[in-house]
């Protein structure tokens, strides 16, 4: 899977700290919208996660900040899938200044699909497991 766009935004004044560029909570709440259009891109959609009684969990997210983003910027978030297992996915995000091209800050993160009443984790659906093995940016070989 190459990487493709999972949210277009722009960075707000108010969206700014005391040294004039985009705060960290900001960074995380943009790569959190993009979370979820990846998601849906899985069959991890709004719906399916009602009906199901399902959810996602990040259990780890690291992100890195290479470029700083001011009030104004335009910025694209691209995403790739990077491994599936029974119950967990790995993704990385990167986020860019479109004017610029330049990547701002990258977030790889780790969820685990969830039984929301067992409040533990559950084993994807076959549907979505094959859906996100054909979406891996190597995939796996048979």
């Amino acid at each position: 899977m190459r990487e493709e766009a999972t949210y277009r935004g722009t960075v707000y004044p108010w969206q700014c700290d005391h040294v004039g560029h985009m705060n960290i909570m900001w960074y995380v709440g943009k790569f959190d919208e993009a979370n979820w259009n990846l998601f849906a891109r899985l069959g991890l959609t709004p719906s399916y996660l009602r009906t199901s009684g399902r959810g996602m969990a990040a259990v780890q997210q690291n992100i890195s900040y290479t470029r700083e983003l001011l009030a104004g910027d335009i910025v694209e978030i691209r995403s790739v899938l990077l491994e599936v297992r029974d119950k967990l996915i790995r993704f990385r995000h990167d986020m860019t200044n479109v004017e610029t091209s330049e990547t701002a800050a990258t977030c790889e993160i780790t969820a685990v699909h969830m039984d929301r009443a067992a409040r533990k984790s559950a084993p994807f659906e076959a549907f979505i497991s094959e859906t996100a093995l054909r979406q891996l940016a190597e995939p796996v070989m048979a």
